[in-house]
């Protein structure tokens, strides 16, 4: 890769003319101690990961750091620590290396996404999102909903499935991560018989998750609606990058539509292939993964294996990424 150079102009961020995306992920990507090595060298990640305790009223990074485990894996908690970890690696990141032409976000990651963009401020969007696991916990009694990945199987079968599934209850496509891989959403009985379904179909395999609840399908209606009284004490401002939002999967550039589409987000499926292709079709050939994991990463080979995908969620990934770009 050609040396980069710091442009102030978003969108010609490299001296060779390399579009960069930040994309950021979501929950399923904790794990216990992440962060830890970036608080412990960068000053900056130290101070991010203070900022969230003081905003929470506890200390959120020692759950990260220390875990236990169960603590880690609770909604509530999850999503700021995910949050957290990709914002103190992001701030480590934007002294250098160039500036992204795009953010996006998978799920939960929109919200690093949009603080990446200055459209929401570090500490609003670590409470908001740990409200966001809250209410979507609270929305469906626990056993009542449920989760399944359905590998190897198109987008028009997969809704086949879940319209034959339902049987009068919830079941629809709930992450449409590639094309190799959709996660299908709703009442529990309604998807065991929709994996059920995929596999006597012909799916490659379709296995039951292991979440809390039934996330991105209609059953989230009540914690959207808590959510939405929530937003309307948040100020939002003009996203500083175009955002790539999952619920349209089309790129946001206003305050107004930032909250309408994270709102929306909590009941609708999250494109993530249709993001992904949107953002490749706009010019963006390497993608910087920040946050915990390489789950991202892993999906981009699947959308596009042309593609450049880097990560950082640690001190190795970070040095490997920064020689990438030269830095």
């Amino acid at each position: 890769m050609h040396e980069l150079n710091h442009s102030p102009n978003p969108a010609k961020s490299t001296a060779s003319g390399t579009m960069i995306a930040f994309i950021f992920p979501g929950q399923g990507s904790q794990a216990v101690g992440m962060g830890k090595d970036l608080a412990e060298k960068y000053p900056v990640a130290r101070q991010t990961f203070e900022e969230a305790d003081e905003a929470l009223g506890y200390k959120l990074s020692q759950v990260c750091f220390e875990g236990p485990e169960e603590k880690l894996r609770l909604t509530e908690v999850t999503q700021p620590a995910i949050l957290t970890v990709s914002i103190a690696a992001l701030r480590i990141l934007e002294a250098r290396m160039p500036k992204p032409c795009f953010v996006a976000g998978h799920s939960l990651g929109e919200y690093s996404a949009h603080v990446a963009s200055g459209t929401m401020t570090f500490a609003d969007a670590v409470r908001t999102v740990r409200n966001r696991g809250k209410y979507m916990q609270e929305a469906v009694p626990v056993g009542m909903g449920s989760m399944a990945a359905i590998l190897g199987m198109g987008l028009e079968k997969v809704i086949s499935v879940c319209q034959d599934a339902a049987q009068g209850e919830v079941c629809s496509p709930a992450n449409i991560n590639s094309a190799e891989q959709i996660v299908i959403s709703g009442h529990t009985g309604a998807v065991e018989r929709g994996a059920k379904l995929a596999d006597e179909r012909g799916a490659k395999r379709a296995k039951l998750l292991q979440v809390s609840a039934p996330f991105h399908c209609s059953l989230m209606k009540p914690a959207q609606d808590r959510l939405q009284a929530d937003f309307n004490k948040v100020k939002m401002r003009k996203p500083v990058y175009p955002v790539a939002c999952n619920v349209e999967a089309a790129l946001i550039t206003d305050e107004h539509r930032a909250r309408e589409t994270l709102i929306a987000q909590v009941t609708g499926a999250v494109k993530w292939d249709a993001c992904m292709r949107l953002l490749i079709g706009e010019g963006a050939q390497t993608f910087v993964e920040i946050g915990p994991g390489k789950v991202l990463c892993g999906l981009m080979r699947q959308i596009d294996r042309s593609k450049t995908c880097l990560n950082v969620g640690d001190e190795a990934s970070l040095t490997k990424t920064l020689e990438q770009f030269g830095s």
